[in-house]
């Protein structure tokens, strides 16, 4: 039996890729900070907390994290841990790039003083190309990221790529473009949306205040994308892939469409606030995942309409 190291196992993308590597019989260990004392209510929402070890890492420190490797010894390595908000980034730059450059860096250091020949993933972002306007981002679009956590995955993104060819290590990242399921906190703004829109629906008297509804993004499906993750350990080659669904839409169509689900029109229940604006911020972000189909085999199989229909029906359970 092949074992699983995932950092990060109580977020989003971690416990869906716990489910589907326990799903392909694998022994799953994840990590958290404060392991002991952290519910893991996404691994509970999926039914697999008693199916999933658990240990507390620091991710920053780096005799902790060869502690917990040398305790483990996993065949696979998945870095998905890390401050993950772009919003909460620029309250929190100093904390953002520690979790995620150095994190990374720890965790690359003691697998390759370790020697064990582990594979490793590293989860990167599609807010690392920053603005692309009408091109689409590919594994050789440069990087211009607009916010600390741009900034920070750019540099975690740079020390995979070094270890893979200075250390011959498997290494590899996923530049993965937005993806939303119901396991999103509800700080994010695709969270927020779907779960006012259910709200409102069901006579609870509230406005949505949003910032600028004119951002646009790549949305894919987070179930989806953890399939990604796994394809990229897969092959005998190491290599970074962009994950995505090639499909661009406005936050405002987002919107849109999550209040006509429910039979609503959003000009009615929705508020523009600048406040909310971010410092800096991607205008349009577009993306090309065409040697991801061509290599893993992998395609999204979710369209932003989807998405937001999925989001909406785990929104039915929570909403008073």
């Amino acid at each position: 039996m092949k074992t699983a190291l995932i950092c990060g196992v109580s977020g989003q993308d971690g416990a869906y890729l716990a489910e589907l590597l326990l799903q392909k019989g694998m022994r799953v260990v994840g990590t958290s900070r404060d392991a002991q004392n952290h519910d893991f209510a996404n691994l509970r929402r999926l039914s697999i907390r008693a199916d999933v070890e658990t240990r507390s890492m620091m991710p920053t420190e780096l005799g902790n994290v060869m502690q917990v490797l040398s305790a483990v010894g996993p065949d696979e390595i998945y870095n998905l841990s890390g401050q993950s908000s772009v919003g909460l980034s620029f309250e929190q730059p100093t904390e953002t790039f520690a979790s995620v450059g150095l994190g990374t860096l720890n965790l690359l250091e003691a697998l390759r003083t370790l020697k064990f020949g582990a594979r490793f993933y590293n989860a990167c972002s599609g807010e690392c190309f920053g603005d692309t306007g009408e091109a689409r981002a590919d594994e050789l679009t440069p990087f211009r990221p607009r916010s600390p956590y741009g900034v920070a995955k750019a540099s975690a993104f740079w020390t995979v790529a070094n270890y893979r060819e200075a250390y011959n290590l498997y290494a590899c990242s996923g530049i993965l473009f937005n993806h939303e399921s119901p396991l999103r906190p509800r700080r994010f703004v695709t969270r927020k949306i779907t779960q006012a829109a259910k709200r409102i629906a069901l006579g609870v008297k509230q406005r949505l205040v949003l910032g600028n509804l004119a951002v646009s993004r790549d949305w894919g499906w987070a179930p989806d994308y953890v399939e990604a993750m796994w394809r990229m350990l897969q092959v005998q080659v190491p290599e970074d892939f962009v994950i995505a669904t090639g499909k661009t839409h406005s936050l405002e169509e987002f919107v849109d469409e999550a209040f006509r689900r429910v039979g609503l029109n959003y000009h009615d229940h929705v508020d523009v606030d600048p406040s909310l604006f971010r410092p800096a911020d991607i205008v349009k972000n577009r993306a090309n995942p065409k040697r991801a189909a061509e290599v893993l085999g992998w395609e999204a199989k979710m369209s932003l309409s989807d998405v937001v229909q999925g989001m909406l029906n785990a929104e039915s359970s929570e909403a008073p």
